[in-house]
């Protein structure tokens, strides 16, 4: 992170979004740069920044993230939406976000969607500024974690429990996916209930739709 001058891997901005990445109209801001190689990821573009010129790849400033969006502010007003960044993994750039939080309007909701595989730092940092989190957590079973992201999860569990103890659970939805091939619903409710133990009350369980596989 550059704590002076923050920018952000713009990977892609998707405006006026219903419903689906907080409440109201929000626009969905996508960061290049993630820690994970999920199996079934939807956005595997956004795993390596690709050259500059072949692409649409922008480094943008908070201020110039903040002139592309503002566009929709009349929607953020009457919906109670805002910005939600994704990517990728936003929350590299928590430094970034903390500015942005400063110069858009104070009535705009941020939203953050984070894997919390990342530096603690990041966490602290986005817990003072973003006004709801949705955590993918894939899954609490260390193996079956391991198998489906590549990475280990140890991490993820503290960055989970530092959230928790510094923006309340009411500001953090946890998503724990039935991942065909790699858990079962077992696996699901024993993610649920190690969760609800760590203090964790808003959950989205759901099953990954995987494209069907083109017979030879």
């Amino acid at each position: 992170m550059n704590k002076t001058n923050p920018t952000f891997p713009l990977c892609f901005c998707d405006r006026l979004r219903m419903a689906t990445d907080g409440a109201g109209i929000t626009a969905l801001v996508g960061a290049y740069g993630c820690p994970l190689a999920c199996r079934f990821c939807i956005n595997p573009r956004t795993w390596h920044k690709p050259p500059e010129g072949q692409s649409a790849f922008t480094s943008m400033t908070p201020a110039e993230l903040y002139d592309r969006v503002k566009q929709d502010n009349l929607y953020y007003l009457a919906t109670g939406g805002g910005v939600c960044f994704g990517g990728g993994e936003p929350l590299l750039h928590a430094e970034f976000i903390a500015e942005f939080r400063r110069i858009c309007p104070t009535e705009w909701r941020i939203y953050a969607e984070s894997c919390l595989n990342i530096p603690t730092e990041c966490v602290r940092i986005a817990a003072g500024v973003v006004d709801h989190f949705f955590v993918d957590i894939k899954d609490m079973n260390p193996e079956i974690y391991k198998c489906y992201t590549g990475r280990d999860n140890a991490l993820v569990k503290e960055n989970l429990a530092v959230l928790l103890s510094l923006a309340g659970a009411d500001r953090v939805t946890v998503r724990v996916p039935r991942i065909p091939r790699y858990n079962t619903e077992a696996d699901v409710e024993r993610s649920v209930s190690e969760l609800t133990a760590m203090g964790v009350t808003l959950v989205d369980r759901f099953t990954y739709r995987l494209p069907r596989e083109k017979k030879i």
